[in-house]
C-alpha cells in the first residue's frame, strides 16, 4: 500500500521576493514549514547573494515547473568595475584588479555586442555538472576548471545609471541558462578591465513580476489564516502560453486513466486539457487524437 504523503494538499504558485543571504533550497524549506504543503519546489535557482523573484510551486503545480524555467527572465544588476573575484560576484575573493574604468559612452557602444544569441562561458562557481560533479564543489576544492562555452540569448540589455567611476546599474532580459555574473565579467573584458557583480535582483520570471511578489515574512503572517489567503496563484499560471482545450467529464476520465480521446478538427500541438475550471493535465494532440502527457491529481 502506498505511503500517505505528509502535509496538506495545496496546489498553486507563490510569487516570492527572496531576501539576500538565502539559498533557493532554504526558501523552499521555509515555505514547507509555513504552509505545511505536501510538496514544494522552485522554478529557477537564484544565487544566495541575489534578491528578487523566485516562483514557488506547491503540490501539483510542481508538474509545471519546467514551463517556468524556460521563460524569459529580467534582472537588474550592479557591476563593480576594476575588481575581479573568483565567483564573479561580491561573495568571492579578489583575484585581479585594474585601474581602468570605462566611460559611459564606451559602455553604451558596447551593449549591442551582447544582444541576441551570444557565446558565454558559465562561471566556475555554478551548478553546472562537470564529470558528474557540480562545478562549484570542484571550484571550492581548488580544481582548475575549463567550463564549456555555450549559446545563450539576450533579448535586451540597457545601462540604467552610472553611480560613480566604480559602479554602473544595468537591466537585462534574457533566456534560459544565461549567467548575469558571466555577462558582467565579459563586458568588462571587452572594455579592457575586470569586474564582478555587487548586486543582482531578478525582477521578472515569465508571468511572475516584482509588482505582486511577497516576502517570506509577509507570507508567514498571511498564512496564519490560510482559508483567506489570496496570494496563492492557480496551477495554470505556468501554462499561460499553452492553449486550453475544453474536455467533457467522460473525456477527462479517460485522460486521467492514461487513455487518449478523439478531438476532431484540432491542430497538432500541446494543450492544457480543462474540465470546466479544473485543469485535467498537459496533453498532446496528434492526428486528431488527444494523448495525456502529465495529469494533475486534483
Amino acid at each position: 500500500m502506498a505511503r500517505k504523503r505528509r502535509g496538506t494538499p495545496i496546489h498553486g504558485w507563490l510569487n516570492i521576493d527572496k531576501d539576500a543571504g538565502l539559498s533557493s533550497a532554504q526558501v523552499v524549506g521555509r515555505i514547507k514549514r509555513i504552509t505545511n504543503a505536501q510538496k514544494v519546489g522552485h522554478a529557477g535557482t537564484l544565487d544566495p547573494f541575489a534578491t528578487g523573484i523566485l516562483p514557488i510551486a506547491l503540490g501539483e503545480a510542481t508538474k509545471t515547473v519546467g514551463y517556468i524555467v524556460d521563460e524569459t527572465k529580467e534582472y537588474r544588476f550592479t557591476v563593480r568595475w576594476g575588481e575581479a573575484r573568483n565567483t564573479d560576484d561580491i561573495e568571492g575573493e579578489v583575484v585581479r584588479s585594474s585601474d581602468i574604468r570605462p566611460a559611459t559612452d564606451e559602455i553604451q557602444k558596447l551593449l549591442p555586442e551582447f544582444i541576441g544569441t551570444i557565446r558565454q562561458q558559465p562561471p566556475a562557481f555554478s551548478a553546472i555538472k562537470i564529470g558528474g560533479e557540480r562545478a562549484y564543489k570542484l571550484a571550492r576544492a581548488g580544481a582548475d576548471l575549463d567550463m564549456p562555452v555555450r549559446d545563450v540569448h539576450i533579448e535586451s540589455l540597457s545601462l540604467i545609471r552610472v553611480i560613480d567611476n566604480d559602479h554602473a546599474i544595468f537591466e537585462v532580459s534574457c533566456g534560459k541558462g544565461t549567467y548575469i555574473r558571466a555577462l558582467a565579467r565579459d563586458m568588462a573584458i571587452k572594455l579592457g578591465t575586470v569586474a564582478h557583480l555587487s548586486t543582482l535582483r531578478r525582477v521578472r520570471v515569465g508571468p511572475f513580476s516584482e509588482a505582486d511578489a511577497i516576502s517570506l515574512d509577509k507570507l508567514a503572517k498571511l498564512w496564519q489564516c490560510p482559508a483567506k489567503f489570496v496570494d496563492l496563484l492557480p496551477l495554470t499560471t505556468a501554462l499561460d502560453d499553452i492553449p486550453a482545450l475544453a474536455v467533457t467529464e467522460p473525456e477527462a476520465f479517460r485522460l486521467r486513466h492514461g487513455n487518449d480521446v478523439a478531438v476532431p478538427n484540432q491542430e497538432d500541438g500541446v494543450v492544457c486539457a480543462m474540465e470546466g475550471d479544473i485543469p485535467v493535465g498537459i496533453a498532446k494532440i496528434e492526428s486528431e487524437r488527444l494523448y495525456p502527457v502529465r495529469i494533475f491529481n486534483l
